[in-house]
């Protein structure tokens, strides 16, 4: 299976902007969709954006929509989330995941985002 690691997140004002990025390790990164969550505080992780095999095809939660633009690059088995016009309500720990047979999996360490002012 795939392993990933995230990074990017930090501390930024509301209106700011971050990227994420996840780094898989294997030469079968290009076989999975690739997906981000996130956890808040006292909340269940929830979806934030998918994307498939190719990159060809994405998919993202109503609550970001037009402002998070997910992409991969398989070249780099690193895929990205681009977060733009941050709101205080982003933050939280942001995971990425694989599209396993079994449903999402090897999921990272995660990485935290705090949009604050």
């Amino acid at each position: 299976q795939v392993q990933l690691v995230e990074s990017g997140g930090g501390l930024v004002q509301p209106g700011g902007s971050l990227r994420l990025s996840c780094a898989a390790s294997g030469r079968t990164f290009s076989s999975y969709a690739m997906g981000w969550f996130r956890q808040a505080p006292g909340k269940e992780r929830e979806f934030v954006a998918t994307i498939s095999r190719s990159g060809g095809s994405t998919y993202y939660a109503d609550s970001v929509k037009g402002r998070f633009t997910i992409s991969r690059d398989n070249a780099k088995n690193t895929v990205y989330l681009q977060m733009n016009s941050l709101k205080p309500e982003d933050t939280a720990v942001y995971y990425c995941a694989a599209s396993l047979s079994t449903g999402w999996g090897s999921w990272g360490q995660g990485t935290q985002v705090t949009v604050s002012s």
